[in-house]
């Protein structure tokens, strides 16, 4: 099953889609950024998010997507302006069929490390090993995409004995 991750932002928003076999081996699809210039009004670039974003659903037709779920300590303007962008997500992936979960920063760093503590480094060096990359994906937020990705496939188990 094709899955997309997604690191929501309004400036960079990172992408990242995997699959897993029916042996449980995971697969780099493909990962990037989806960038909105700095100059543009607000509502201009949600719209080119969520262009941007549909314009994926319908080339990969993943079979399910999960979101990471809003983290901030002090930032009240950055945090708002990410749940926009969160908002224009969501919308996108129901618009398009997408089955989607959220998961929190600590989740993310439980599923794909082991520890919800983990460092931004080592979550990026569990992304290289678990998908046999030769590299740390760039940029960061495409990293941070996949490991959502990688995440949503680790607890599909559990996901599904909620949902029953």
């Amino acid at each position: 099953m094709l899955i997309l991750g997604i690191d929501p932002g309004t400036a960079i928003t990172g992408y990242g889609l995997v699959e897993e076999n029916e042996r449980g081996e995971l697969r780099n699809v493909a990962h990037g950024v989806i960038e909105t210039p700095a100059g543009l009004p607000m509502a201009e670039r949600l719209q080119m998010l969520y262009q941007e974003l549909t314009d994926l659903l319908l080339l990969y037709r993943p079979g399910s997507g999960a979101v990471e779920k809003l983290f901030f300590r002090r930032n009240v303007t950055t945090a708002i302006s990410v749940g926009q962008a969160r908002g224009v997500i969501l919308l996108a992936m129901v618009q398009n069929g997408v089955k989607m979960k959220e998961y929190t920063p600590m989740q993310i760093k439980q599923a794909v490390t082991g520890w919800g503590g983990a460092a931004k480094g080592q979550v990026q060096e569990m992304v290289r090993a678990l998908l046999d990359l030769d590299e740390i994906p760039k940029p960061d937020d495409a990293a941070d995409a996949l490991a959502v990705a990688i995440c949503h496939i680790h607890s599909r188990a559990y996901n599904q004995l909620l949902d029953s």
